[in-house]
């Protein structure tokens, strides 16, 4: 049966675009609904702070997320070289050596934020 894949691919990007209709006409109405109430703008900016760029973010994260595969490789060759582990090692290696530096990241990204 190939017409599955036909009526698939339409539906998730109709519940995609439905999710992001709903999401921004919601936000849409309760905000006139807040300018008909004589509600300030300074509540739409309010818990808006400053910031680091997101490109200093997205290079953080990158460059320890290749750090981390780089390190998980290395180990992963040295317990395949050295134990009988066998090569299911490498992927479980990548991915936790990866895990850990993106987790990193997201630390170093918090204090970035902070200073």
């Amino acid at each position: 049966m190939m017409g599955s894949e036909v009526i698939i691919v339409p539906i998730m990007f109709g519940v995609i675009f439905g999710i992001i209709y709903l999401f921004f006409s919601t936000r849409n109405k309760e905000r006139m609904a807040m300018i008909e109430k004589g509600v300030g703008a300074e509540l739409f900016n309010k818990g808006k702070r400053e910031t680091a760029p997101i490109w200093k973010v997205f290079i953080l994260n990158v460059a320890v997320l290749m750090m981390g595969i780089g390190v998980g490789i290395f180990i992963a060759t040295i317990l395949d070289n050295y134990t009988s582990i066998g090569e299911a090692v490498y992927p479980a290696t990548i991915f936790l050596t990866a895990g850990i530096g993106l987790y990193i990241g997201f630390t170093l990204t918090k204090n970035l934020d902070k200073e």
